[in-house]
């Protein structure tokens, strides 16, 4: 019988084979970890919709912080749950608000950890949406980047390292860089949500923040699950108007979005690994229908097979565990 010059199973035999052969590797320094800060003292309150992930008061975010440091994690990304939510989501925008007290104690706490928040209304906004709702119950996008441009610098002026806006805005990445800029935090590197669809993963998501619109959807700024080429405009745009780096969310029905990104631009692709992700896959193995840890290292690595250098993930913990 005639074999094959070449066996491609000859480097698949042992483990230190195909250690040595792999192609994508995964890295701790990869990963960011997000967390879900709230009012209160000694608050570490699970949230039902997304097993082993906690609404956690100040003092206990800083001892989660501290812990995803010792792991080696390199950053944070901060939601706030504010205490009391009105139409203009004043908090956001308040030095004294749940963010920036949360920034502060993080970064004395955990200084050389990157502290990074995310910029939006809809957890802040009593009716659920990200910016500010007109007599047409529209969100005014203009009158919403200003609103933005002030949460911005109380999160910058708190110490935030970076900050992540989210709402999907037009013109939004261009307005927070000058206002930024103007105010001399020129420094602050700004990771946008450039490519941010309407999506159903997102539900868990919205259990945790008690972010669900109280009328329509948002559709209406976030990107249709069906286009792809609009995509790449919204990245386009978020790197002329100064983007450092630019996200796709969510990432697993997207893996093609995060290609084309990682292929056509030069900066830091993210990919953010979101709520309904991780929650379907925690479902399915309390079930015991799948392997937790094959199926979380599967996931994540076909994120970072699809090009994201950075991934947001709720995983980033245990990931930080296996990987070390």
């Amino acid at each position: 019988m005639q074999y094959p010059e070449y066996r491609p199973r000859r480097l698949r035999r042992t483990d230190n084979l195909r250690r040595l052969t792999r192609e994508t590797r995964l890295s701790v320094d990869q990963l960011i970890l997000p967390l879900f800060v709230l009012e209160g003292e000694k608050v570490r309150q699970e949230i039902s919709s997304m097993p082993g992930q906690y609404q956690l008061s100040v003092d206990e975010l800083v001892r989660e912080a501290e812990q995803a440091a010792k792991l080696g994690i390199p950053g944070v990304l901060l939601f706030g749950i504010p205490g009391h939510k009105d139409p203009s989501g004043s908090d956001a925008v308040s030095d004294e608000g749940i963010v920036p007290r949360a920034v502060r104690a993080l970064k004395r706490a955990v200084p050389e950890l990157l502290c990074i928040t995310d910029v939006c209304f809809c957890e802040y906004t009593d009716h659920g949406h990200c910016g500010w709702i007109d007599e047409a119950r529209e969100v005014d996008n203009d009158r919403t980047l200003e609103m933005l441009g002030e949460q911005v610098l109380a999160h910058a002026r708190a110490g935030a390292d970076m900050v992540a806006p989210s709402g999907m805005m037009d013109g939004m990445v261009g307005y927070l860089r000058e206002t930024l800029d103007e105010d001399g935090f020129e420094s602050i590197p700004i990771m946008s949500y450039s490519a941010k669809y309407a999506s159903a993963f997102y539900g868990p998501f919205r259990d945790a923040v008690g972010s669900a619109p109280r009328f329509g959807d948002r559709r209406a700024y976030q990107m249709d699950p069906a286009n792809a080429l609009e995509a790449m405009r919204e990245v386009t745009l978020d790197v002329q108007e100064g983007a450092d780096i630019v996200m796709v969310k969510p990432a697993l029905a997207y893996l093609d979005i995060i290609r084309r990104v990682k292929d056509e631009f030069d900066l830091p692709v993210a990919a953010y690994n979101v709520s309904g992700e991780y929650s379907m896959i925690k479902a399915a193995a309390r079930l015991g229908w799948l392997d937790e840890q094959r199926m979380m290292l599967e996931t994540v690595l076909a994120i970072r097979r699809a090009g994201a250098d950075i991934i947001i993930t709720y995983w980033a913990r245990d990931l930080a565990r296996i990987l070390h």
